[in-house]
């Protein structure tokens, strides 16, 4: 299960991760976050104990998407070291997610 991460642990959870993380920003009202969210999930139980997967809802802790320039939803981010290494704005096949974590994990 996809952790809900929030402006509160979010350098706890992200931040300070010893793996690659993947952060989905979504809000409930948008179209194509609702296509990615099944995915984010899948990927969150494929790679358990290897990278953290998570959620912003972007609606509930505009602080950090604001902090992070998210204007456009669903954006995913990908953090190695507490930096950003990837970046994909929109929705996206399961297979281009798992190659950007890949990428990451190797």
């Amino acid at each position: 299960m996809a952790l809900e991460i929030t402006d509160s642990n979010f350098e706890e959870l992200v931040m300070k991760s010893d793996k690659p993380v993947l952060v989905d920003f979504w809000a409930e009202w948008c179209g194509p976050c609702r296509m990615v969210g099944p995915i984010v999930e899948e990927l969150s139980k494929e790679y358990e104990g290897r990278a953290i997967i998570g959620k912003v809802d972007v609606d509930s802790n505009s602080m950090i998407s604001g902090q992070l320039g998210i204007r456009n939803i669903p954006t995913l981010l990908i953090f190695k070291d507490g930096k950003i290494v990837d970046k994909q704005v929109g929705a996206v096949a399961k297979s281009v997610l798992a190659g950007k974590l890949d990428a990451q994990l190797a």
